[in-house]
């Protein structure tokens, strides 16, 4: 569980809430969802209050994330703070409202943020798949080459951040990540339907990639269930 904090030179500190990032394969993030799905609501106060406790204590400004260990029970453990945004930021700003880059900016000019935490109320949920030029049944490995198609989907509660387009050249030599999906709904459901639906209207050609793993991921019960740890994908994979 990682929470999304923001600070400003004013000595403000709010939190927006955690999300869950335990799809992960070595370590690495595949799909993250806001809020974190079964979380247990004085587990989650709980997360929120240390996250804010522990920038205050630091005089964080920015964004940054706090990352957790969080056991089934509800005991918490912390590993480490990132001091950046962090790639699924967008399910947070789905389900707050809250432009994340913007209060950035706000905070790099020396400005208070334009919220308080008392304005920050949960909407919906949001669910964010990693598109990656890898190839999933080999091992993830790297499938760079020229893109001869690529069409993102769109639609109601359907975002993607990408910065390729059709006839560009996905090189070796840099993070393989093509796209980011992003889709909320008023609940967890609608959001996974959606989500499923936009992986079918995406086409990618000209290089291997993730998006059919991911379809695969948002259709198995565990996952659908929320029934998933760090190394829950490990063991799908194998099994």
């Amino acid at each position: 569980m990682e929470v999304q904090v923001l600070g400003c030179t004013q000595g403000n500190v709010v939190h927006l809430y955690e999300r869950d990032c335990s799809v992960q394969r070595r370590r690495q993030k595949l799909i993250e969802e806001a809020p974190a799905p079964g979380l247990d609501d004085a587990v989650r106060a709980d997360l929120a209050s240390a996250a804010v406790r522990l920038a205050k204590h630091v005089n964080y400004v920015g964004a940054g994330t706090v990352e957790f260990l969080v056991e089934p029970g509800g005991s918490f453990y912390f590993m480490e703070m990132n001091t950046r945004l962090q790639v699924e930021h967008p399910i947070t700003e789905c389900v707050t409202g809250v432009d994340l880059v913007a209060e950035q900016l706000r905070v790099a000019a020396g400005d208070a943020l334009s919220f308080t935490q008392s304005d920050v109320v949960l909407s919906g949920a949001a669910i964010e798949v990693r598109i990656n030029a890898e190839d999933p049944d080999n091992d993830f490995t790297p499938t760079p080459g020229n893109l001869s198609t690529f069409i993102v989907p769109g639609g109601p509660g359907v975002r993607v951040d990408t910065g390729f387009a059709a006839g560009d050249t996905v090189s070796p030599f840099y993070d393989s990540m093509l796209a980011k999906v992003i889709c909320w709904g008023a609940d967890r459901p609608q959001a996974l339907a959606r989500a499923r639906q936009a992986l079918t209207e995406l086409e990618i050609d000209g290089v291997g990639s993730t998006a059919d793993l991911h379809t695969r991921l948002l259709q198995d019960a565990e996952f659908q269930a929320a029934a998933v740890d760090t190394r829950w994908l490990e063991r799908r994979l194998t099994s």
